[in-house]
């Protein structure tokens, strides 16, 4: 059975149950939440940084719950996860902002303009819904909504998670499988094989069986037994056993799949721990590959030109806002 491509699914398969798209999400969330913002005035050669402005002291504490760290990084996550990020603007009676809030995807509805642009915003929670309208000209609204190309949807995203499902589910059914062999013992490391004597019967009674299976349940399986001998009565014989080569496929078969959950987020293999991968001479280059080929260009995609009111008495009346990616 895959997983459907729903927003709720997907992120409790992929992000919740699937330790390899967990730590890729993580690796570009925060790395892409710690990169500073900042504010400038004027353009080209006049563009002059700002050390203080409304805007910056804004994105340090969006909100009473979050702080600028966190708010981005749920950003850059719901992007990861669901292919849309929605943030609120709270600005009273038409004042400066005061607030950001991140929204969850799944309880945000794009409401369909006539002319390619979205008429407005509905958010869905516990039976109420609040409606936010867009400007029907321009697409100005208070809700900022940010998703990544979807060449099936004008409307919304598609997450890197989405292209992994069928990788995570197989990822997801070898972890299963591993923990049902230890939930059941895990594999024998070998057999015992009864070996009649002469005169012996062919095989063990039912007392026999029933004693001797006891006997290794209670003094060998799990962990506190591990390594104990084993005494063997007559006419038993031990056999070790080795792992077979359709087991042996298995696990490379969980590892290529982990590969390939990595590769749709963009997250190299070797910072994942996935054994086999030596395509990076170190850590250092592989972080550098993450940074420069997932985390920047994650950003530019983020970054937004945004127009707000300076500070009085300044010379000009716009200011610029971008991530500092260098």
């Amino acid at each position: 059975m895959w997983t459907p491509r729903r927003y709720d699914r997907l992120a409790d398969e992929g992000f919740r149950r699937n330790v390899i798209a967990f730590r890729c999400i993580g690796e570009v969330a925060r790395g892409a939440a710690s990169v500073p913002w900042r504010v400038y005035r004027g353009h080209g050669s006049r563009r002059m940084a700002l050390e203080d402005h409304p805007i910056l002291a804004l994105l340090r504490r969006p909100n009473p719950l979050q702080g600028g760290g966190e708010f981005f990084e749920a950003i850059y996550a719901y992007l990861q996860i669901a292919g849309n990020a929605f943030v609120e603007l709270v600005s009273p009676d038409g004042r400066p902002p005061v607030e950001l809030w991140t929204l969850r995807p799944d309880r945000m509805t794009v409401v369909p303009g006539d002319i390619g642009l979205p008429a407005g915003y509905e958010y869905s929670v516990n039976g109420r819904t609040k409606r936010w309208s867009a400007d029907p000209v321009s697409g100005r609204s208070p809700i900022l909504h940010v998703k990544t190309f979807n060449p099936l949807d004008d409307w919304y995203g598609m997450s890197p998670i989405e292209a992994a499902a069928f990788s995570v589910d197989q990822h997801n059914a070898a972890g299963a499988w591993n923990q049902a062999l230890l939930q059941n013992g895990a594999r024998p490391s070998g057999a015992l094989v009864y070996s009649p004597k002469d005169g012996s019967p062919a095989t063990l009674t039912d007392e026999q069986f029933a004693r001797l299976q006891s006997h290794i349940e209670d003094q060998h399986r799990g962990p506190r037994n591990a390594g104990r001998p084993l005494l063997l009565e007559g006419g038993l014989d031990w056999r070790e056993m080795s792992p077979s080569p359709k087991d042996m496929d298995f696990i490379d078969s969980k590892h290529t799949a982990a590969r390939d959950i990595a590769l749709a987020f963009g997250c190299p293999p070797q910072l994942l721990g996935i054994p086999g991968d030596n395509t990076f001479s170190n850590l250092r280059e592989a972080r550098l590959a993450l940074w420069e080929q997932t985390i920047i260009p994650l950003l530019e995609h983020l970054n937004w030109n945004s127009t707000t009111g300076c500070p009085q008495g300044s010379a000009t009346t716009s200011c610029s806002i971008w991530t500092s990616t260098v």
